[in-house]
């Protein structure tokens, strides 16, 4: 299975938007993980929902198939410490949250009703404002220990967020989990075959810039350069200090200086031979394999392809090169109970075991695609065995992150995003114009 350069809205990328989530359905499965202890036993009636009894869960995923045995893996684990509440995991494959969410939408109209959902950032305000969702603070009340343990271990970034972001009406609706950083991950035997100094924390664009007509001397590219905004778009971006949106996704600021400048920087690395052209059938990981390419941006979830490759030793991972100052997209997985659930005190104690320091450590040991919520599982052989050296940047890189732009419309805002991007990489537009058209259409989009 290589990797895959296409981007289901266009574009390229080092392993596409697609890609990642299908990746992430599976990880989702787990990062916040809850914990066991003090869970009530099923069929409970306080705090309001339904019991739940030996009645089946079901758990909907944005995804397919193949992240099936993940879930049932997960399952299995909880039935350990909660063994009359079973549950089964049901993926959607859509092309956006907006397709998934009105998916399962018409999927309650109809009056089949899951009781948990698995959402990335992109789908969370989407879901809250479609009034499907039950809010947690009863639930999160009953338990206030179990919530404060989880909440005293996670980085207080994911708790403001999960505040501002997931919310249209300041109640909530979520518990946050796991989450997917951008780093740099970069092959140091090639790197050293082409005789460049290898990356560190802090690196800059100028040094990017001496390492990449190193590697080009060498006949190898430094970095596939694509349309994906979570890895392509933004991280360029926000090393310059510029974001597609402002901090309230209120106001475009597509256009400004920096994010010009970061699309030039962008366009400039393909003019010069140092990148691939995007599009076409660009294999990253036969090219890293074979050394004829040095690096890909990604999180957590290129670890599965890399142990698959045997590259996990030749990989290092590293904050990816700044200009103005360190900068990552950030996107998160949360869990919330359906409003039309009538289970919802057994879906609130699998909630409550997804919060768990045991069931984050062992979704971590299966291969988990994203890094653990919990501090102390992301620092733990858990996550960081059979992973690259540098493995725990991708959780370092959470405290000067900013949250992937997730408004109502928030797939027809990323659209716009991959368009101008694709037209400027193309040559077909400057990047000036390519920007300022698209900032003035995301400004009917807010």
């Amino acid at each position: 299975m290589p990797f895959t350069t296409d981007h289901p809205a266009g574009g390229a990328g080092p392993l596409s938007r697609r890609r990642l989530l299908q990746l992430m359905g599976a990880a989702a499965a787990v990062p916040v993980l809850g914990s066991a202890t003090g869970c009530e036993s099923p069929g409970s009636t306080s705090g309001g929902g339904g019991g739940g009894g030996s009645d089946t869960l079901t758990f909907v995923y944005r995804g397919d198939a193949n992240q099936q045995e993940a879930f049932n893996q997960l399952f299995a684990e909880f039935n350990k410490v909660e063994p009359d509440i079973k549950l089964k995991a049901q993926g959607i494959a859509a092309d956006t949250w907006g397709d998934f969410s009105n998916t399962v939408a018409t999927r309650i109209a109809g009056g089949q009703v899951p009781d948990i959902i698995q959402i990335a950032t992109e789908g969370q305000r989407i879901f809250a404002s479609k009034d499907l969702l039950e809010p947690l603070e009863p639930y999160m009340e009953r338990d206030q220990d179990v919530v404060d343990d989880y909440f005293a271990d996670i980085d207080p970034n994911l708790v403001e967020w999960n505040t501002k972001y997931a919310s249209h009406d300041g109640k909530t609706y979520y518990i946050p989990g796991g989450y997917n950083t951008v780093c740099f991950w970069y092959n140091t035997e090639t790197w050293a075959a082409a005789g460049a100094t290898p990356p560190a924390p802090g690196w800059t664009w100028d040094d990017f810039l001496v390492a990449a007509e190193q590697l080009k001397a060498a006949g190898v590219y430094i970095l596939p350069i694509g349309s994906d905004p979570f890895t392509a778009i933004m991280p360029w971006m926000l090393t310059n200090g510029g974001s597609p949106l402002d901090e309230d996704w209120a106001t475009p600021t597509f256009d400004t200086p920096q994010s010009i400048e970061s699309l030039q920087f962008c366009r400039d690395l393909i003019a010069n031979g140092y990148a691939p052209e995007p599009g076409g059938a660009f294999d990253a990981g036969e090219a890293l394999t074979k050394g004829t390419l040095a690096a890909i941006a990604g999180g957590r979830w290129p670890v599965i392809d890399m142990r698959r490759l045997e590259l996990v030793d030749k990989m290092a991972i590293v904050p990816m090169p700044q200009k103005a100052g360190p900068g990552s997209p950030v996107g998160w997985d949360a869990w919330p109970i359906t409003k039309a659930s009538e289970k919802k005190d057994a879906a609130w104690t699998f909630i409550k075991f997804m919060m768990s320091k045991e069931a984050g450590e062992y979704y971590a040991s299966i291969g988990g695609t994203i890094v653990p919520a919990r501090l102390s599982v992301a620092n733990s052989p858990a996550f960081t065995d059979n992973a690259p050296e540098g493995t725990t940047a991708l959780a370092e890189a959470i405290s000067y992150a900013t949250p992937v732009p997730s408004p109502d419309r928030g797939a027809e805002v990323q659209t716009a995003m991959i368009n101008a991007w694709d037209k400027a990489l193309s040559g077909n537009e400057t990047p000036e114009a390519a920007l300022a058209q698209a900032n003035e259409e995301l400004a009917g989009l807010l």
